[in-house]
């Protein structure tokens, strides 16, 4: 007997046993700090947790492995001893803890076009997932971001699905397999269509054709499913006038039946009460993500929906059969509780050497007038602006908060520490572009976008925060120093690309650093030469903001909007003058 089939023996004599309400449980995943109390786990059937925003499991890893093997201790005193998976949305390291290593997102990733260097940042991400309680990762987002107006595209790797396909691959194999411990179940997100709705709208339409669809948006899915994906999350966004997580057809024929995808298709936030509750179970969502009020509805709706016969107990055994299956693929059921031994790991110096390599090798280099850089040693140096001596301004969102922090974090690098590194004499700082500093050679201008995530970050949509240019005041960094005489380097801190054409211009040197995290010397091993620059766009780069009249940006599908730069480029040290 094949070790496949006992595997599936297991779960179908787990299942003959299971009431329905056990098995409502394991399709339940709630919030630790306030879904739930530890003896609602037991009494509910709790098969999932997930840890986000909200008060912290404790003070330090020993302390979050605590409040989860608590946890842990209830499902194991339930009749039939099912344990819990925790999940956290570890998207750039272990993002919620303080301390952790911190890597460039996803858009600086694609730009190293590395996919050996984003399976280490997976498998460290693991590591230090693991070491604070966690099982399962909701991660990699494998979207196509089309519109630069999205506040997610920075959570993708590329507007290619080739690249994306290729570093979606990498990430699950470096989260997933064995590297030096047993791995964390990766999550494949969000399907889909979430970075190619009209005009980049969180949740909104995805007005694609369904050919256009599996050409352009579906590649990174398969190879996911081919490394082997834990789970997939279904996305906000509407396709054929149907919420994506009730779309039968997407969830269960296209990616359960055609791609033979054997993994948990999970909810995003909330999803039930906002997507037609039991239309998402018919549809082919295995755990809902029963949060914010949720829960009780949630399980007595699918309660009340199999005993009118409105939803299958087939539908409810083939969620479960596959909760149950990743459960014993991961090894839950012989080692459900942390690893001690691994909180050493976090952040140690080792992690963090391989997330300053993604720093260097994710820089683009888009301008380099009359060989501006590299930067000499004995070079008179102003750094100029707050995000150069911030690191929480230079990790973007999903770092220690949901929307990020704009403070400095435990452990990490700012970039002016990184050229202070560098520099034999002292390094002036200008913290806001109004010092009365004539005496350098070279202003390094740290400019960028505050951190957001999600819909906060849409240009345009509901919040309305963020815009397709830099400030006004970032410009005014620029601006001044260039009147001053001094060669100006603009250092661009970003989740995507940005309509930066008139500050390219004044610049002699132009670097996209994209959302470095927390290695900010990594930046300034590259501008003083002691590596050369690797990065290539991931995305088009946009010339003005007339190029996003339409539903999209400009991107390689629409030749009819001609980029300031193409997808693919990047100047090195070498390139021609």
């Amino acid at each position: 007997m094949n070790s496949n089939t006992e595997l599936e023996q297991k779960i179908e004599t787990f299942l003959s046993g299971m009431t329905l309400e056990e098995k409502i449980g394991q399709m339940t995943q709630v919030r630790h700090f306030d879904d739930i109390s530890p003896a609602d786990i037991k009494s509910k059937f709790i098969g999932s947790v997930i840890h986000t925003q909200g008060p912290l499991p404790g003070e330090g890893a020993e302390q979050w492995q605590a409040k989860f093997s608590e946890l842990q201790k209830q499902a194991l005193s339930t009749r039939l001893q099912i344990p819990l998976l925790f999940g956290v949305d570890a998207i750039h390291g272990q993002n919620t803890y303080e301390g952790a290593t911190i890597f460039p997102h996803n858009i600086g990733l694609g730009a190293s076009g590395n996919p050996d260097l984003v399976q280490k940042a997976a498998s460290i991400t693991a590591i230090e997932s693991k070491a604070t309680g966690f099982n399962w990762v909701f991660s990699p987002c494998v979207a196509i971001p089309m519109n630069e107006k999205w506040g997610r595209v920075y959570e993708a790797f590329s507007e290619s699905p080739e690249l994306t396909a290729i570093m979606t691959k990498a990430s699950i194999i470096g989260h997933q397999e064995k590297i030096g411990n047993k791995g964390v179940m990766a999550t494949a997100k969000h399907f889909i269509g979430d970075g190619s709705t009209d005009f980049g709208v969180e949740g909104g339409l995805t007005s694609l054709s369904r050919d256009e669809v599996f050409e352009r948006l579906l590649p990174p899915y398969k190879a996911a499913i081919e490394s082997g994906v834990a789970s997939i999350m279904a996305s906000f966004n509407t396709m054929d006038g149907l919420p994506m997580h009730a779309h039968k057809f997407m969830i269960t024929d296209l990616l359960k039946d055609q791609l033979q995808f054997d993994g948990i298709v999970i909810s995003d936030w909330k999803a039930y009460s906002r997507f037609g509750q039991n239309d998402i179970i018919n549809a082919g969502i295995d755990m809902v993500m029963a949060v914010d009020g949720d829960l009780d509805g949630f399980q007595e709706g699918v309660r009340t929906g199999v005993l009118d016969g409105s939803i299958s107990e087939e539908r409810i055994n083939d969620a479960v059969r596959r909760i149950l299956r990743q459960k014993f693929k991961f090894g839950l059921f012989e080692n459900p509780f942390p690893d001690k031994s691994l909180i050493a790991k976090i952040g140690i110096p080792a992690h963090r050497v391989v997330a300053r390599q993604a720093v260097r090798e994710s820089m683009v280099l888009l301008k380099n007038k009359n060989q501006t850089l590299p930067l000499k040693k004995n070079t008179k140096i102003v750094v100029v602006g707050p995000f150069a001596n911030n690191s929480g301004l230079q990790s973007g969102g999903w770092t220690i908060n949901w929307q990020g922090t704009k403070e400095n974090y435990q452990g990490a690098t700012t970039i002016l520490e990184g050229i202070q590194k560098f520099q034999d004499s002292e390094v002036k700082f200008d913290l806001d572009g109004t010092a009365n500093i004539e005496d350098v050679d070279v202003a390094v201008i740290v400019v960028g976008e505050n951190p957001y995530a999600e819909f906060f970050g849409d240009i345009g949509g509901e919040m309305d925060l963020f815009q397709l240019t830099l400030t006004d005041e970032h410009q005014k960094y620029i601006k001044a120093y260039k009147e001053k005489g001094i060669k100006v380097v603009v250092v661009l801190i970003s989740g995507r690309p940005l309509v930066v054409t008139e500050q390219i211009e004044l610049s002699d040197a132009f670097v996209a650093a994209w959302l470095p995290g927390s290695e900010g010397d990594g930046i300034a091993e590259v501008l003083f030469g002691q590596f050369d620059f690797k990065g290539k766009l991931p995305h088009s780069w946009p010339k003005s903001e007339d190029d996003y009249q339409g539903k999209y940006g400009p991107n390689f599908w629409d030749k009819s909007i001609e980029p300031l730069f193409p997808f693919g480029f990047g100047l090195t040290y070498q390139s021609p003058k």
